[in-house]
């Protein structure tokens, strides 16, 4: 049994970075021996490489991939977009979202085992290795008779900036791919698939904005719910996909144009890399200043 204690333990995380039971395994091979603990941590790329996780992840790929009548999109973050362009992070992608077609949540991904390892022990070697942080963000699914996928701004087969999956029935292949190039570009961005199915709480936030415009005109009560009745219905119809102007062919909506193509749009997926995080703002001025001052 090696000689050491949890002190030592939590002493070796604080000097490398590493994990608990990578502190404990490197302590365990070395007999307690902190020095050798720490060149052992660093042979396996393991050290330093938990110091990196508060760094922000805003770049890095989405990655679609399909099966059957599953589809799937996972985004994996890195540092810097220079890492994605980088065929050792884009390989690791390729093989969480395969990993992905079998699971149905981020937590159970990165429980999945590929070539042995979970993913969540896949990507902290990463990190070891390529040297930036990199987060598995999220993952989403959609099935039907048909998934279609598009990725925009591709690094590689399969992966980009912005990947959308397309569900439907039918068998109209190239009327998918129209609807995801449409999914992708469309301004705003289609956030449901239909009315039904747009979050209560968009709804409500809307009803309210457009409240207290209507009431600043001034006009009687009953003009502000017609008002607002018609503003809130233009609303749906622009953040609702079935309902967008289908940007082949703006004479249409997608869903009157996917009856024309004899297929019913079932779902979508569409993500897009550092959507939503708050990058940091670097200020070089003020870097090379602070580095001059020492």
């Amino acid at each position: 049994m090696a000689d050491f204690s949890v002190a030592d333990v939590k002493k070796l995380r604080e000097m490398t970075g590493a994990g608990m039971m990578d502190a404990k395994k490197a302590l365990t091979e070395t007999e307690g021996d902190m020095d050798a603990a720490v060149d052992w941590l660093r042979t396996k790329g393991l050290a330093k490489a938990a110091k990196k996780a508060d760094r922000t992840a805003a770049e890095g790929l989405v990655a679609v991939a399909v099966d059957g009548g599953t589809g799937v999109a996972v985004e994996v973050n890195s540092e810097t977009d220079f890492v994605g362009k980088n065929a050792e992070f884009q390989g690791m992608v390729k093989q969480i979202a395969g990993a992905a077609l079998a699971v149905d949540d981020v937590e159970a991904l990165k429980a999945a085992t590929v070539d042995g390892k979970t993913v969540e022990t896949m990507i902290t070697d990463k990190i070891a290795t390529i040297g930036e942080n990199m987060t598995l963000r999220r993952m989403a699914k959609v099935s039907g008779e048909t998934v279609v996928t598009y990725v925009h701004n591709a690094a590689a087969d399969g992966m980009g900036k912005i990947g959308v999956l397309v569900a439907m029935t039918g068998n109209n292949e190239d009327f998918g791919r129209q609807v995801a190039m449409h999914v992708a570009a469309a301004d705003p961005r289609p956030q449901a698939l239909n009315e039904a199915e747009v979050d209560p709480a968009i709804v409500d936030k809307e009803r309210s904005i457009q409240i207290d415009i209507a009431r600043e005109s001034g006009k009687p009560e009953q003009v502000i719910e017609k008002m607002i009745e018609g503003r809130m219905k233009k609303f749906l119809a622009e953040i609702t996909l079935l309902n967008q102007a289908f940007v082949v062919n703006p004479d249409l909506t997608v869903g009157q144009a996917a009856k024309e193509a004899g297929v019913e749009i079932v779902g979508f997926v569409r993500l897009e890399v550092g959507e939503g995080i708050e990058k940091k703002e670097e200020d070089f001025a003020a870097e090379v200043a602070a580095a001059a001052r020492g």
